[in-house]
């Protein structure tokens, strides 16, 4: 070989592996940051983290969203929903510390996985809390497996399929897992640093980031090549599942609730909140002024209250 290509050859070579060594020693020291906060258990062969606090005869299911974790409902709204309820939250596959699901994760697939929780942890019929991606897969745990929900509150919820997919994700849309996972384990982790401000700024505006959402809130825990890869390829599940999904709306029978932001500038309002009223008609709507898209951890006095009115309909339903 040519000396010269030899020369590129190897720098190419160390720039690769510095890039891998970076990603694998921040990854580490983020764990050491932000450790586990529950248990473990095996559903269905998957290894899913998740976080229990409370006790009461009903009982809540805490779904995050795209790229989340638990942590973003433990750092201020479990405590008190637990006051009144027995709380869970967790990590949805792939997330946080939770093992993934394949490479085609779609709503559908996760509500089955969160279905054999429910009933693995004995939580009956409980108010499901999707956040965002997740209250697509509270939808589709509500329309697949309808026994195992008691009511949906769903927090700024993807209810239905977008044409695009919003410019701050933009960068998570691989279709290839070989290709995400390259990218996961090289350039994600430093440019998830360098874009951090910019990304943050859009996902909580126009509300600001709060001080603890990288410790408390779990947001450090982004920084990690499995990160990456996982909240691609549920962006990449997603686009596969919402169009079956978004048809079987209809057939939800367990009362809904919608809390949205005015200003959330990921999921438009008028678009998820709006379009699942046309759908389902006895779901209802609210907005909480000039709020964005991270409720649990922006606005978390308005979900615990929304979380207790829609657990109410729930007790009213079930009596009748």
């Amino acid at each position: 070989m040519n000396p010269l290509w030899l020369g590129v050859l190897m720098a190419l070579l160390a720039v690769y592996a510095g890039l891998v060594w970076f990603a694998f020693s921040t990854a580490r020291k983020v764990e050491r940051l932000v450790p586990p906060l529950g248990q473990f258990v095996e559903v269905q062969g998957v290894r899913l983290h998740y976080v229990e606090h409370g006790s009461g005869p009903v009982t809540v299911l805490c779904i995050h969203g795209l790229a989340g974790n638990a942590r973003h409902f433990a750092a201020r709204v479990l405590e008190p929903l637990s006051r009144h309820f027995r709380v869970v939250a967790l990590d949805r596959p792939g997330a946080g510390y939770s093992a993934p699901l394949g490479d085609t994760p779609t709503p559908q697939a996760q509500a089955a996985l969160m279905a054999a929780f429910i009933d693995a942890l004995g939580l009956g019929q409980p108010v499901v809390v999707g956040h965002s991606l997740g209250g697509a897969v509270a939808l589709a745990l509500a329309s697949g497996h309808p026994e195992r929900v008691g009511a949906l509150a769903l927090l700024a919820p993807l209810t239905q399929h977008p044409k695009s997919v919003p410019p701050v994700f933009a960068a998570l849309a691989i279709r290839s897992p070989l290709v995400r996972t390259m990218i996961g384990w090289t350039l994600a982790v430093p440019l998830s640093i360098a874009r951090r401000d910019a990304v943050l700024s859009v996902v909580f505006g126009p509300e600001p980031v709060p001080d603890d959402f990288g410790l408390a809130a779990g947001g450090l825990l982004g920084m990690r090549p499995s990160a990456f890869t996982s909240a691609s390829t549920d962006l990449a599940a997603a686009d596969v599942g919402m169009s079956t999904l978004v048809e079987r709306h209809a057939t939800v029978q367990a009362p809904v609730g919608i809390l949205y932001g005015t200003h959330d500038r990921i999921l438009q309002p008028a678009m998820h909140g709006n379009g699942l009223l046309a759908q389902i008609p006895h779901a209802t709507l609210e907005l909480v002024e000039r709020a964005g898209h991270m409720l649990p951890l922006t606005a978390p006095e308005r979900v615990v209250a929304f979380v207790h009115e829609v657990a109410g309909r729930r007790t009213t339903a079930a009596s009748v």
